[in-house]
């Protein structure tokens, strides 16, 4: 009977390999806290929810609820990004960094003035694909929860 004939033997043989063969792949997925301003690079699409009901959902009903951004190195600050935002036809600027998964993002609709933040953590076991926190707008004031999740192929 030759060794690898035994059922138990042979998916035990073929998980190893499979194992060996997918583990550089598996280790190029860096834990949340070793995100670099490079994960942030490329095309991503941001959800909004409202937290709780009252003012904050009255004035979020006016807002679109996603948006989507393109972040790419900023060429002033090595270690962070730049990048521009699209929300239903508006446009707005984007500068932002993350640092052992905290992310940090300042939005600017005019291009001068900070006009909402974005700050929030890397989520856990995503390989830096998803990010949650609050956005909150300075002016009129209003504070959301967010997702932003990387797009495939990026």
């Amino acid at each position: 009977m030759h060794l690898f004939s035994l059922p138990g033997l042979r998916r035990a043989s073929a998980l190893a390999l499979f194992f060996l063969a997918a583990g550089p792949a598996l280790a190029q997925c860096a834990a949340a806290d070793e995100a670099t301003h490079e994960t942030l690079l490329g095309h991503w699409q941001a959800q909004f929810s409202v937290a709780g009901e009252g003012a904050a959902g009255e004035a979020a009903a006016a807002l679109p609820m996603a948006a989507e951004l393109e972040l790419t190195p900023h060429p002033e600050l090595a270690a962070s990004v730049r990048g521009r935002l699209q929300r239903a036809g508006s446009q707005a600027l984007l500068a932002g960094d993350v640092d052992q998964g905290d992310f940090t993002l300042e939005e600017s609709i005019n291009g001068t003035n900070i006009s909402a933040t974005w700050i929030g953590q890397v989520v856990p076991d995503s390989c830096g694909k998803e990010i949650r926190g609050t956005w909150t707008q300075e002016n009129p004031p209003l504070s959301l929860s967010f997702v932003l999740r990387k797009q495939t192929g990026q």
